[in-house]
């Protein structure tokens, strides 16, 4: 049909992604019936092939590793959120044909907090240092009034903690990845690692925790959050933050406020109970 909109998720690999199903959700829940929603796999190096190829009917990208930074490059435009982690994982197509890129991580992981009543902390710990932990300190930036302490496995990633920290006006001090036990110390910790990181962890998780933040989604629960449950923390899991980094999608690519939070937790839960 040639009213048909179109949007899509991009990355490598890309198979796993849940981004379709919860996109889909609302679309169904809106009533947008000429909404599309794909799934494509696309690298660094295919990305300015297939930026190449899309037509008026795009409106908006969802981008996953490793495109995050390689389209900044390919964008008319970047929000002031996405260039402070230098990291966009929505771009919109607009009306007038120009692509603007944005980071609904940032506000998406504020957002999942928010729903847990974690508002405002004094202190908090985040465990890594890839692309998602530079998103976590911007998130913190927000509700956290004191220091962020990043757990890291060498001194070039804690240069690099350090930097963003002073970038986005937190202060960020770096520990040694042997001393992760004394992150739970603090009322939040940010888990941004590898399924499987944490687990050697879930053992020192002390007797009243207090929130932890764990991106994962898959596998899910991981020993660590199960070990926080078990001892009365509060958990956040990574379909929280997926869930509420899509809501903005949905918003900004249709236009259509409130995107369904409800229906797109719905839609995902039940497509990782299947997996």
């Amino acid at each position: 049909m040639s009213d048909t909109k179109k949007a899509a998720v991009l990355g490598s690999p890309i198979a796993h992604s849940l981004s379709p199903v919860l996109h889909r959700a609302a679309y169904e829940a809106l009533g947008l019936r000429d909404w599309t929603y794909g799934r494509f796999e696309v690298d660094e190096a295919s990305l300015p092939a297939f930026w190449a190829g899309l037509g008026p009917e795009w409106r908006g990208l969802s981008l996953t590793m490793p495109l995050k930074r390689a389209v900044i490059p390919l964008l008319d435009d970047v929000s002031e959120v996405a260039a402070s982690v230098e990291a966009v994982n929505t771009v919109v197509f607009t009306e007038g044909g120009r692509s603007v890129g944005d980071n609904t991580d940032i506000p998406g992981m504020v957002a999942a907090l928010r729903e847990r009543g974690v508002r405002q902390v004094e202190r908090a710990s985040v465990l890594g240092a890839g692309a998602t932990a530079s998103s976590a300190l911007a998130a913190l930036s927000r509700i956290c009034t004191g220091e962020v302490t990043a757990y890291v496995r060498s001194e070039a990633r804690a240069e690099e903690m350090r930097g963003w920290g002073e970038r986005l006006g937190i202060t960020v001090r770096t520990a040694a990845w042997e001393d992760a036990a004394a992150a739970f110390e603090a009322p939040l910790t940010i888990a941004t690692t590898p399924a499987g990181t944490t687990d050697a962890l879930a053992a020192a998780v002390p007797d009243r925790p207090g929130t932890l933040f764990d991106v994962l989604y898959e596998p899910w629960p991981t020993a660590l959050a199960t070990a926080w449950a078990d001892r009365g923390g509060a958990v956040v899991g990574g379909l929280d933050l997926l869930v509420h980094q899509a809501v903005l999608q949905v918003e900004q690519m249709t236009g259509r406020s409130p995107a369904p939070l409800a229906a797109m937790r719905k839609a995902g839960e039940v497509a990782l109970a299947a997996r």
